[in-house]
């Protein structure tokens, strides 16, 4: 009986491994064909759709999120290898990195103030509880790296990952669009500003637009990540 139980849950995590990589290629797939129709593919983001059709499979089959999640751990596994992949095209600009020095580093402080700052200035004012205010400090930083920071500063960890999710698929629909808007051509200051304030999803979409791009996102994304992580419980913990 044991072992019949184990085949079952080997089963199932195969199938929803293949169900989740294969829902993502489709809505990706889709994404690109949907280019032409610039009013409509900002909706169509790989994470939206994604994301809202393993929700409707998740409710059709009776699956919980903790299930789901034991079933994909191997993908969650994977992150971790993925963005040190992200380290490659950091290393191949590492020169230009070096030659404009503090140019990078006075963007990325400002970036990695402002954007928190504002979005809790927005809650203070609208008197909203003083947890839901410390979560939203962490909502531009990387996903584990939040729920670890909201933790130490009395925010909630579950609606931090809902925060940095959702402003990650923001920055990297609307981030192009805006930098097309106000005339922005530099690779680096797109790529700052992607991995600033959109962390790993907008990284994932400064490497669409270049290398260079895709390297001062990760440089963004690692260091905003560590200085947020740093700072913020010496201040509010």
């Amino acid at each position: 009986m044991l072992t019949f139980l184990n085949d079952i849950n080997w089963l199932a995590t195969f199938l929803w491994l293949m169900v989740t990589v294969i829902i993502y290629i489709g809505a990706l797939h889709l994404y690109k064909i949907t280019k032409p129709l610039w009013f409509i593919q900002p909706a169509l983001h790989p994470l939206i759709v994604s994301t809202l059709l393993i929700i409707l499979l998740q409710s059709w089959t009776h699956t919980t999120v903790s299930e789901y999640q034991n079933y994909t751990n191997l993908l969650s596994a994977l992150l971790g290898p993925a963005t040190v992949a992200l380290a490659v095209p950091l290393f191949k600009q590492l020169n230009i990195l070096m030659k404009m020095n503090w140019r990078v580093l006075v963007p990325l402080s400002v970036a990695g103030i402002v954007s928190p700052a504002l979005s809790w200035t927005c809650l203070y004012l609208l008197d909203t509880p003083l947890n839901l205010q410390m979560t939203m400090l962490v909502k531009s930083i990387t996903t584990p790296l939040a729920m670890d920071a909201a933790s130490a500063i009395g925010g909630i960890p579950s609606l931090a990952a809902v925060f940095v999710i959702s402003t990650g698929i923001v920055g990297a629909i609307c981030g192009p669009a805006l930098f097309v808007l106000i005339g922005v051509h530099n690779q680096a200051a797109q790529g700052t500003a992607l991995g600033a304030v959109s962390h790993a999803v907008g990284t994932t979409r400064a490497i669409s637009i270049g290398e260079q791009c895709t390297a001062f996102a990760t440089l963004a994304l690692c260091m905003n990540g560590i200085a947020t992580t740093l700072i913020l419980p010496m201040l509010f913990g």
